[in-house]
Formats: structure tokens, sequence, C-alpha cells
């Protein structure tokens, strides 16, 4: 007999699943069990949230499916905030979780029976992409298929699965695995005429080029048409080209490029509010949208469906090639301008930037993080994970603790942010997790600060007590230290841990760092 418990893993293992995240609870015990010989790594949390947090971190730093396992009800329940992160920025995620025996569940009825939710299912709905609760347990191998391929299928995102718990202790039966097949690439003739007839084309890439991986391709499009390539928070690091520009459109002189092309080239983008200040900017005179499904934002003259490295290299192939434009040198320029710029408007952010260039890193929705988000160099694909989908604040550390499975990351998190998942310090420290915290704290939510005072009031109820920061790591056995502001103290420190094995923590003490122009109150175009 193959239990369900056994049948779950055996197909997370034929999904090439090496780790899982998860908390056990009494309706998830039987899994626990079968993951000691199953060759699955488990890295257990202190907290469901830090679960799904830390199997997102893991999926954008690998591109790979990451798995929360948790248990019933309320540990169902605490998932919901991290899961709604990572529907919005199209991580693929499987959140497994428990629910009440089968045998105890009446339909239409709460009972009272420990755990119970008149429809656990129906909480995740809002926020993913799909999800099944179990009705038989030889079901288990074809629905966690089913999810497995859901989640990273493009659009990619997170899928929710129930089991109940009697499911997990009987007979499985047999499982056939679901055949896949390959993806074909579409017809670009329509998008070749578009590029053929630009004269001032730009590529605006987004997350969707981040998880196909196109960053050759978008590179070699890139160098054949003369264009400049803008990447949005969830493609920062897509590849390492000259036409690169390291800055947001939200900076005016980056924004220009947007406004002077004659047609944008978006691949994997849905053209967000974040990236476009709610959509202030003006629709391009024409726009290819290179996408797995339409886009709905701003209305595309042409669109290229399918995976975007396959349509992008075979529309770079197709296109005519053009003479350089001097694109690469006014590329350089401007990059100079906006690290120009952001000396003038927050000198103090220069030297994190600087000290965070050649590192994998995750920024928590602080200032800090919105200065890594926007003007961070990011040279290396999935070299940053910015919660900027849904803006969930305490994103940072846990998803951190993800992407720290695959080698050395910084977490950039400000001191409000850190608190929410103070108590995965544990785990970083139990799992000998390669994380270094760079923990900025300016005694309070420095962004509602800024907004309140902005608007002309005193702050208030975000000033924040905050606890001895070094001496709570160490009190976890994580190796702590501070130092004030961003000087060579903090750079010489910030390498001296990267080096290192194992969990760190370094405490920036400093005075609330000016939100840079890609938050929304310094959204520079009128409305």
């Amino acid at each position: 007999m193959v239990s369900g418990a056994e049948r779950l893993l055996g197909v997370l293992a034929a999904h090439g699943v090496e780790v899982v995240f998860g908390l056990p609870g009494v309706h998830n015990l039987p899994v626990w069990e079968a993951l000691r010989t199953s060759g699955i790594r488990l890295v257990g949390v202190r907290h469901e949230q830090t679960a799904v947090y830390a199997a997102d971190g893991y999926a954008r730093a690998t591109g790979r499916l990451g798995v929360a396992l948790v248990t019933t009800g309320p540990g169902a329940a605490n998932c919901l905030g991290a899961t709604g992160e990572a529907y919005a920025s199209g991580s693929p995620v499987l959140v497994i979780a428990t629910d009440i025996p089968s045998t105890l569940r009446r339909p239409g009825e709460y009972r009272g029976t420990l755990h119970e939710t008149r429809d656990q299912r129906a909480m995740f709905l809002p926020v993913v992409k799909g999800g099944w609760t179990l009705r038989a347990a030889e079901s288990v191998g074809i629905y966690a298929d089913s999810a497995a391929l859901l989640a990273t299928a493009a659009p990619q995102g997170p899928v929710y699965l129930g089991v109940p718990t009697d499911f997990l202790t009987a007979d499985a039966g047999v499982w056939n695995r679901i055949p896949t097949r390959a993806p074909s690439v579409p017809d670009v003739t329509a998008g070749v005429e578009l590029v053929a007839a630009a004269e001032r084309p730009l590529i605006w890439a987004g997350g969707g080029a981040a998880r196909s991986g196109a960053g050759a391709a978008v590179g070699g499009l890139a160098s054949r048409i003369g264009a400049p390539i803008v990447t949005t928070y969830g493609a920062r690091g897509l590849v390492d080209h000259p036409h690169v520009v390291h800055g947001p459109v939200h900076l005016p002189e980056v924004g220009a490029l947007w406004d002077e092309a004659d047609l944008v080239i978006g691949v994997g983008s849905d053209f967000d509010g974040m990236m476009t200040q709610n959509w202030r900017q003006p629709a391009p005179p024409r726009l290819l949208n290179v996408n797995v499904e339409a886009i709905r934002n701003y209305r595309p003259d042409v669109t290229l469906r399918g995976d975007a490295r396959m349509v992008v290299s075979a529309l770079a192939a197709a296109v005519p090639e053009r003479p350089d434009t001097g694109v690469a040198e006014r590329v350089a320029e401007l990059n100079d301008l906006v690290r120009k710029a952001v000396e003038a408007d927050e000198p103090r952010a220069v030297p994190l930037l600087e000290a965070l260039e050649g590192h994998r890193v995750v920024a928590d929705m602080c200032v800090a993080g919105y200065w890594v988000g926007g003007f961070g160099r990011i040279t290396r694909p999935r070299g940053l994970a910015y919660p900027v989908g849904w803006g969930t604040l305490g994103f940072g550390f846990p998803a951190a603790l993800g992407a720290a499975v695959t080698g050395r990351v910084v977490a950039v998190c400000g001191d409000g942010g850190f608190l929410f998942a103070v108590g995965d310090l544990a785990t970083a420290a139990q799992e000998q997790l390669p994380v270094t915290v760079v923990l900025v704290d300016d005694g309070g939510y420095g962004m509602l600060r800024h907004d309140q005072v902005r608007a002309g009031h005193e702050p208030f109820g975000v000033d924040l007590r905050s606890p001895d920061f070094v001496a709570l790591a160490r009190s976890f056995g994580v190796e702590a230290s501070d130092v004030d502001g961003f000087g060579r103290d903090f750079r010489s420190r910030l390498d001296d841990y990267a080096a290192r094995s194992g969990p760190n923590v370094l405490v920036v003490r400093a005075a609330a760092l000016k939100p840079p122009v890609n938050t929304s109150p310094r959204w520079y175009r009128a409305a």
C-alpha cells in the first residue's frame, strides 16, 4: 500500500521538488512521518505565513516550484497574506493544507470539529490561480500532479490543495502521471512588421520575461534593433546588457524613453499600476505585446502569445537588423545621470546601493527596499525579489529564508517589517541558512511617517519602540552587530558577513531615508 502522504511526496519528487517549507500540526503529522525517508528536505518554520513566503522566495530565486505544507483551519488561514503576494507577483507556489477528516464533514454544516472551517478552500480562491479539496484518498496523486502543473504553467501562480487528514494514511491507489506537451512558437510575422516600421523602439521587460528565462533573447533583440531595455521590478537583473537602464520610469529622464518611443515591445508584462504610476503614463503610439495572455491595462496593436523566451528569440531572428544608433552610449549616459539623480535626491542611498551590487537581494516594503527595488544595479537573473506585486510588509526576511536554501542572500528590511517574522531567526539558526539581514532601524514605519508629514500632520502611531536587535538575534544563536549609517563600517561589515556561512544580522541605525521617486507619493506625472 502507498499511503496518501507517501503519494503526495512522490508526486512532488516527480516534479523535481527538493525542499518544502512547513509547520506541523495534529492533522498533517503523517506527512512529517513520510518526509523522514522521502529524500525531500524539510525546512521547519515558526509561522505558516513564513512557510509560504519562504516557498515564494525559493521559487523566485530558482524558477522552480515552491511548496508550503501547513495544517488545518487557523494554520491554513495564516497563509493568506503571503499567498496573495505570490499571486500578485506570479510565483509558482503550491500551498498544501490539511483539512478535517472527511468522515466528520457534513456538507453545509459547521459542527465544531477541531480546526474546522466551513469552506477552507474558499478562503484561498481570491488569492490563488486555482484550488481543490480532495474528495477521495485515491485522488491524491492526480490532484497533486494537476496542482503542480497548474502552478508552474504560464502564467505562473500559487495553487491551493486541501487534503482531509484521513486521506494521508489511507491507500492512495494507483497514480498515472499527466503527460505534458512542449509549447509551440506562434507566427511572429505581425510583430516583425511593427518592429521593422519603428524608428525609436523601446523594450519593456516584465516578470514574465524573467520567469521564462528570456534574458539572452531580450538582449539579442535589443542589440539587433537598437532598443533600450527598461525592466520592471519583477525583471530586475534579467540580462546584463549595455542597453539596460538601471532606474525606474518614474524618474523623468528614464520616463522620457517611454514618451519618445514610437513602439513599445512589452515582454512578459501586464503594465501594472506600480510601474506605470497607476496608468498615468500615456499609451504608446504602438504596442507589441509578447505574453502568454491578453493584457488589459494598455491596448496592444499586436499580441504574440507564447513563452517569452521562445517568442522573443523567434522575433529577433526574423526582424531586419538596423545599424547601431548609439543606444549603448545613450543608456550609459542615462545610467550615470540616474546615479547622480539619486545622489542629489538622497545621498545616503548611494553607499547602500553600491554595497549591495553583486549580491542577491530580497527587499521588503521599506524605504531602503524601495531604493533597492527602483535603483539597485542588479546584474544577475533572479537577483532581486521585491514584494511590489501586492505590497506585503514583512515579506523580506521570511522570503529570504527560502532563497537562502540556494546560497547566500541579503535581506533588506526595516525595523517594523522585520518584526513580522522575527521568530524565524530560530529557523535561520536551526537550518544554518546563509542569509544576511540588513536591518535599517529608523525607529518606525518610515514610509508612513513620511506620508503623514507630507500631508501636514504630526507623526501618529507610526513611531516604534525597537528591541535591542543585536541582543535579540544573538539570543537565537545568530551572529549580529550594528553600525551607524551607511558609511565605510557598513560596507566593510556587510562584505564580511556575506563571506561567512550561516545567518547573521547587521543593524543599521539611521534616520529615515527620503523615499525615492518610485514611491507613489512622489510620482511625477500629473493625473
